[in-house]
């Protein structure tokens, strides 16, 4: 393990989340696993890492909320120094038809999934930008299919994750000149616990959309985060990546 790279996953208590900390970690990666409310969850991902031979530590904050945030991040920043890499992967969807969705379904939306770009970043980016001698960071968002097309019944989901695609590429322009790489992987349908309770009819006609006629694996964003994290991925910047089995 390189002491000197150290990722932050986002939301790393299942999921894709779980899939990126456990692969990173296999990479070499000291992985800092986020959670919020699934303490028993992440400390699975991070048996998982462990058992890998892989190393890391849990951490828990609320994204939504700034100023929790900004507080667990700077603790995190004197205990570790800058970290090589953020992946902002935490979460949540609410779906419903617009005229369905209440004031409260498209306000926690909002603030998990887009608000939290800039409480995770914001703690977190100076520090990357300002690192002497050692040029360079991997910032990865994770938006989503829905945030490219737009999907009936995600107006909000759809909001938030199009929301994280223009604050990436902004992001990634900005940080540019400092070797710092910000780019986004959008997955399609991807095999998780939000996936298997989608109705099986409507399962089977999503299925009908997808060029590949399966769903995506966690693992298959995984292994796309963990190249971006990679030296390799260095002259890679403020790219959407779409995993979605040509959807």
């Amino acid at each position: 393990m390189n002491e000197d790279k150290k990722v932050l996953v986002t939301g790393a208590s299942g999921g894709i989340g779980r899939a990126i900390a456990v692969d990173a970690a296999k990479a070499g990666y000291y992985v800092i696993c986020h959670y919020n409310g699934s303490k028993a969850k992440a400390e699975e991902t991070l048996k998982i890492i462990n058992d890998n031979g892989g190393q890391g530590e849990l951490i828990q904050f609320n994204v939504a909320d700034r100023e929790d945030c900004k507080t667990k991040l700077d603790e995190l920043t004197a205990k570790h120094g800058t970290l090589w890499g953020i992946v902002n992967n935490a979460g949540i969807t609410r779906d419903n038809t617009f005229v369905a969705l209440s004031g409260d379904d498209w306000d926690n939306v909002i603030h998990t999934n887009l608000d939290s770009f800039y409480n995770v970043l914001s703690p977190l980016v100076m520090s990357m930008a300002s690192r002497k001698n050692k040029r360079g960071g991997r910032i990865i968002t994770i938006s989503s299919i829905s945030g490219v097309d737009g999907n009936r019944g995600q107006t909000n989901y759809s909001a938030s994750k199009a929301g994280i695609i223009g604050a990436t590429k902004a992001l990634a322009v900005e940080l540019a000149g400092r070797g710092v790489t910000v780019n986004c992987i959008a997955p399609g349908v991807i095999e998780t616990e939000m996936t298997k309770a989608i109705d099986p009819t409507v399962y089977e006609m999503i299925m009908g959309t997808i060029p590949m006629k399966r769903a995506g694996k966690p693992e298959e964003i995984a292994a796309l985060a963990t190249f971006l994290l990679s030296e390799g991925a260095a002259y890679i910047t403020r790219q959407v990546i779409e995993v979605d089995g040509g959807m």
